[in-house]
Order: structure tokens, then C-alpha cells, then sequence
């Protein structure tokens, strides 16, 4: 089921995300429900994952979003 707002979210991503991370998790959920309707709804899940974890990563308890020079191309 496609996320219409971050509110929507399920309560894990929303407590612990912050909002530009939130925004990236929607929108790669919604796309890979798009693009994989075949897919468990588990792998939509771990594909907005990896998609937020290559701007954000966790430190010490807290998402924070990557230096510059860490992103991959």
C-alpha cells in the first residue's frame, strides 16, 4: 500500500527518521510498489531502506544525513 504523506508512515520509520529521511523513504516505497507490484511488501520496505541509508546513517542512535563525500555516485 502506497504512503500518501510521512504521517502515514509506519510508526518506526516516523519516530525514528528525521523528515528529509522520512520524504526519501516514501517516495522509494511508492516507486518500488510501483515498479514491483509482484514483491512482498518486506522488500519494499528493505528497498526505501537502502535508499535512506545512502543519504543518512546512524550515529551513535541518530540518523544523520552523510557528508557529501561519502555518497556514492
Amino acid at each position: 500500500m502506497p504512503y500518501t504523506t510521512n504521517e502515514d508512515l509506519p510508526l518506526s520509520v516516523r519516530t525514528h527518521l528525521p523528515p528529509h529521511a522520512q520524504d526519501i523513504y516514501r517516495e522509494a516505497f511508492n516507486h518500488a510498489h510501483d515498479h514491483y507490484p509482484e514483491a512482498d511488501e518486506g522488500r519494499i520496505h528493505r528497498i526505501a531502506w537502502a535508499a535512506v541509508k545512502r543519504v543518512y546513517e546512524k550515529i551513535a542512535g541518530q540518523w544523520v544525513r552523510r557528508e557529501v563525500w561519502d555518497r556514492h555516485p
